[in-house]
């Protein structure tokens, strides 16, 4: 196991009295991190595959490096299977717009999913005739569980498409990917998964959940904003028409015709983010010298710990599973108070950051939560037993002051 003291040091910011619990949001970006990006301003800064000269040639090969760095964190095949994108909206939103939709073609998603996961179906609904189906989490539903067997139930072969999130950035539980890729391709459905709260927590692996999308985003694990990443399964790549074309997506063009290159880059046109995609680099193999499996497992503690710490707190209500079904988020409400006053109150009296809010997650929060927002406290592996143990002696005098 790590030393998370040691690792504290790599965060300034956390140097400044801060507590942090909005990882889930945006993660703190380490130093070695930004060290890299600055290594390519200062030392070869330069654009990618369009020259020969020695700085071309170096950010080029580091911009490689990064990607194959990246294709191997999540097991895709080579790095031709790592397309990069702006963010995890990004990537969704190509595929959204990539694959041909026909009038009465139905995609399958549910209701925890982050409104980039959710919107852009309900606007193919509205351009092209498509059917939404969502899938509600068993009961109690507060839980947000989502059971694999709801999926056999409404996945169909008039699916075209199911869209699932890995882990739901509001409750923190884990969905059954792996069996509802299973189910979709059982129908001969595209599977495309969210991965922005997995893939920066936990061991994700392409090929064992058999997906032919994942997207996720490198400000949440550590890396710079400006930067994500889709992984699309080589198979499907001629299913997907690109977002964009121009610059660096091509393979010829004449007066009055172009043909598109046959790799992942004609996803990629125009000036890429080479810094960010080099630091994102930089971010994956902070990352895996920590352990992924070590970076989980010490959530795992402090999951354990926030939630056990809350559970005896009057007058606040938790949402979501147990510990052992979900990632290091807690989601609550105190009392009556408004979710943003609670979080500028953790803030003002204890200098604790957390969000608060809808969580772009609105149809979680009508028909299941039935709260119009929640605060939720996120860990990552640079926050410690203490500070879970502030965070909930202040919730607890929040409570206490509504008492009073």
């Amino acid at each position: 196991m790590f030393d998370v003291e040691e690792i504290r040091q790599d965060f300034p910011i956390l140097k400044k009295g801060i507590i942090y619990f909005d990882s889930t949001s945006s993660s703190l970006t380490p130093e070695p991190v930004l060290q890299k990006m600055l290594e390519f301003y200062h030392n070869y800064r330069a654009n990618v595959g369009r020259g020969v000269h020695r700085l071309s040639q170096k950010a080029s090969e580091e911009y490689g490096k990064a990607q194959s760095k990246i294709a191997n964190l999540v097991n895709a095949e080579s790095e031709n299977e790592i397309i990069v994108t702006k963010n995890t909206t990004e990537g969704i939103n190509t595929v959204a717009n990539g694959i041909r939709w026909r009038k009465g073609d139905k995609i399958v998603t549910s209701i925890l999913e982050h409104h980039s996961n959710y919107i852009v179906w309900l606007r193919l609904k509205e351009r092209y005739g498509v059917e939404v189906d969502v899938v509600m989490p068993k009961k109690p539903m507060v839980h947000g569980l989502l059971d694999y067997a709801d999926f056999e139930r409404t996945i169909d072969d008039e699916t075209k498409l199911v869209a699932v999130t890995h882990v739901a950035n509001v409750l923190g539980t884990i969905s059954p990917v792996k069996e509802i890729a299973k189910i979709a391709h059982e129908h001969e459905a595209l599977m495309l998964v969210d991965a922005a709260q997995s893939v920066p927590h936990m061991k994700v692996d392409v090929q064992k959940i058999g997906c032919d999308f994942l997207a996720f985003s490198g400000h949440k694990m550590c890396g710079p904003t400006g930067v994500g990443v889709l992984y699309m399964k080589n198979d499907v790549m001629g299913e997907v028409e690109p977002l964009t074309i121009g610059g660096g997506a091509i393979e010829d063009v004449d007066v009055d015709c172009y043909t598109l290159n046959k790799t992942s880059k004609r996803y990629e046109a125009g000036t890429p983010p080479i810094a960010e995609v080099i630091g994102l680099g930089a971010a994956v193999d902070y990352l895996q010298k920590l352990g992924i499996n070590n970076i989980e497992e010490y959530e795992k503690q402090l999951t354990k710990q926030m939630f056990e710490e809350f559970c005896d707190i009057p007058r606040v209500e938790i949402y979501g599973p147990k510990p052992e079904d979900k990632i290091s988020i807690l989601a609550f409400n105190v009392g009556s108070l408004n979710s943003h006053d609670v979080a500028l109150a953790l803030d003002v009296t204890a200098n604790v950051m957390t969000r608060s809010g809808h969580h772009c997650a609105l149809p979680l929060l009508k028909r299941v939560i039935k709260r119009d927002g929640l605060v939720r406290a996120s860990t990552y592996f640079y926050n410690t037993r203490e500070e879970v143990s502030k965070l909930a002696k202040t919730v607890r005098e929040i409570a206490q002051n509504l008492t009073k």
